[in-house]
């Protein structure tokens, strides 16, 4: 008797843009983020911003990140550079509006939740 083993497709990461969504974001980082006009050149936008989903989804530290994705202090002085820039307010009310525009938003039901602890040795 043979039995036949169905092997499932891996799901897709958490940590990377799908290009559907990258679509949205580019024009978004071409407004408030040009590329310099003289200079060193940048990385490339997108894997940088791979970089810190992965960040913020996993916890790692910055110097923990795969060689795959952007370098550390690149993602980092990057992610500093777009939360200046406004670009993550802008990403945010670009999606919730499209949300919001395709009914699929219940602003009834909206809820936050957090955790708030003091810091160890005072947050130094």
């Amino acid at each position: 008797m043979v039995t036949e083993t169905l092997v499932e497709p891996p799901l897709p990461t958490i940590w990377t843009v799908p290009d559907a969504l990258w679509e949205r974001i580019a024009p978004i980082l071409a407004d408030l983020d040009p590329p310099p006009r003289r200079g060193r050149r940048r990385t490339a936008p997108r894997p940088v911003l791979d970089a810190i989903l992965y960040r913020i989804r996993t916890g790692c530290q910055w110097n923990h990140l795969p060689g795959t994705l952007a370098d550390d202090a690149t993602a980092h002085r990057t992610l500093q550079r777009w939360v200046r820039c406004g670009v993550f307010l802008r990403i945010w009310g670009d999606l919730v509006e499209s949300c919001a525009d395709l009914g699929a938003v219940d602003w009834e039901w909206q809820a936050a939740d957090t955790a708030l602890g003091k810091a160890r040795s005072g947050g130094i």
